[in-house]
């Protein structure tokens, strides 16, 4: 028997079930295509690179975010957020109503509440949070929970580890969740040390080797820090020392990034993206109680920011956060600052920064001079021309590495958060961005912005076109396949 003819002829009919799986179940035509060229002219490895990184689970049901089964007590929570929510808006000024329909699209598909008097403050680099952060974890009095992607066993992550051991000694419940795949190394080492204390520890998403393929590729992106429900802390920044720049180490690598905190009503939907979490992870699930959810009558009033939270992921019916920053891009009139470490736009984010910048929005990107990934870096810079041929200004970080995630709009509203502008943060992972409808704050997030740029260098567009053709090659090539990325 000729088993090389049968080989060919069984490969071959895999291949054809697999390009038919392909173009049935990829929601976008970019990734339907990006994986049809990877499975048909890279034999194999196409198609054991799309069983494992490219299966789309959002429709599959596997993570449900109900925290209570009874319908009743769910309509009522409904009806309840949709008024506060209203309330909020009719109260608030220009700054918000002039961004209704960001607000109204959060509200409808998430049931995230617009909500008011909080206190926001912004914190740059992880040697301004960190400080905050374990002062206040010191004084919590109920509860305090973690969720972090990458969470070290380095001096801050021992440091964070010994306060949390102390207040579960002192009564208060301590619950924390972290990435299986991006805090791997604290498996063995820090998570039964934790254990041991009585923090409940898991890990979300465990990694099994037989079910790899359906696992890694939806990772929780998230750092979410919630303290006795009142007080939160959401960004772009893990738990590590590489995140702290020290002077007295001139030679490390400096990490540029941005953090918020929040404290007052703005956490609750915080809390609720944990406890979803947490539920569809640990084994004892936890019930919505005023422990969690103080009355709002009972949180004491410490500022007058308006706040809301958008968040997605594969528990999410839509990619809210996309949608989120492409209304943001749409309402935008005057200028639009975006920070982003890996800007791998999707063609509705390109389309939609091209066309405000044709319009007349002044759009300025902020990305880094290198990333952790050359590959990464050759796919951002195919972007490059399209973006200056729009009129949009692009800026290179030279500094250090820029891992800040944050986006203003008119001086209006500031966005900080954890998702990246790619399709992975956009489709594939647990991402959460928090949204300020704040003149003050966007305005300081700005000066953040600009006072980057003094170490940034800006893209010429002439002399960015006489790049050698190899080069040109090499990011064209590599932008085929931006979507899988």
């Amino acid at each position: 028997m000729n088993w090389t003819l049968i080989f060919e002829i069984v490969y071959l009919l895999v291949l054809v079930l697999v390009c038919f799986r392909i173009i049935y179940d990829t929601r976008t035509n970019a990734k339907s295509l990006a994986y049809l060229l990877f499975a048909v002219f890279v034999p194999f490895l196409g198609i054991i690179f799309y069983f494992t990184f490219g299966i789309n689970y959002r429709n599959r049901k596997m993570y449900s975010k109900k925290l209570t089964e009874n319908s009743e007590l769910s309509d009522k929570l409904r009806e309840k957020i949709y008024q506060y929510s209203k309330q909020t808006f009719n109260l608030s000024d220009a700054t918000v109503q002039s961004n209704e329909e960001l607000a109204n699209l959060l509200l409808k598909d998430t049931l995230s509440p617009l909500t008011s008097d909080n206190a926001v403050k912004l914190m740059v680099n992880g040697e301004n949070k960190f400080p905050d952060v374990l002062e206040a974890l010191k004084n919590a009095k109920d509860h305090i929970h973690i969720e972090y992607y990458i969470f070290e066993d380095d001096h801050i992550g021992r440091e964070i580890e010994n306060i949390l051991i102390q207040k579960v000694r002192e009564g208060i419940d301590v619950r924390f969740i972290y990435d299986d795949y991006g805090s791997r190394a604290i498996r063995k080492t820090m998570v039964p040390r934790m254990r041991s204390h009585g923090i409940e520890s898991f890990p979300f998403f465990k990694i099994r080797f037989i079910t790899l393929a359906n696992r890694l590729n939806y990772r929780n992106h998230r750092k979410i820090i919630v303290i006795d429900g009142i007080t939160a802390f959401v960004g772009g920044i893990n738990v590590s020392d590489r995140y702290i720049n020290d002077i007295r180490q001139p030679d490390k690598l400096f990490w540029r990034d941005t953090h918020l905190r929040i404290d007052g009503p703005g956490v609750q939907y915080l809390q609720y993206l944990f406890l979803c979490d947490w539920n569809f992870c640990a084994e004892l699930k936890l019930e919505p109680n005023d422990k969690f959810f103080p009355p709002l009558s009972s949180i004491p009033v410490k500022g007058n920011k308006i706040t809301q939270i958008a968040a997605s992921g594969p528990d999410s019916p839509s990619p809210v956060i996309l949608y989120a920053t492409l209304q943001a891009i749409n309402l935008a009139s005057e200028e639009i600052l975006i920070t982003s470490p890996y800007f791998i736009p999707n063609d509705s984010l390109l389309d939609a920064l091209c066309i405000a910048a044709l319009g007349g929005v002044k759009v300025k990107i902020l990305v880094p001079m290198k990333s952790d990934s050359k590959f990464v870096d050759y796919a951002v810079r195919s972007y490059y021309s399209d973006l200056l041929n729009a009129g949009i200004e692009v800026f290179q970080y030279s500094k250090g590495l820029i891992h800040a995630k944050t986006m203003v709009c008119d001086s209006k509203i500031a966005i900080v958060g954890t998702a990246n502008m790619d399709s992975r943060s956009f489709d594939l992972n647990f991402e959460v961005n928090a949204i300020v409808y704040d003149k003050q704050v966007a305005n300081e997030l700005a000066g953040i912005f600009y006072d980057d740029l003094k170490d940034s260098v800006q893209l010429n567009q002439t002399e960015w076109t006489k790049r050698s053709v190899l080069q040109k090659f090499m990011e064209k090539a590599v932008r085929l396949f931006s979507p899988l990325l």
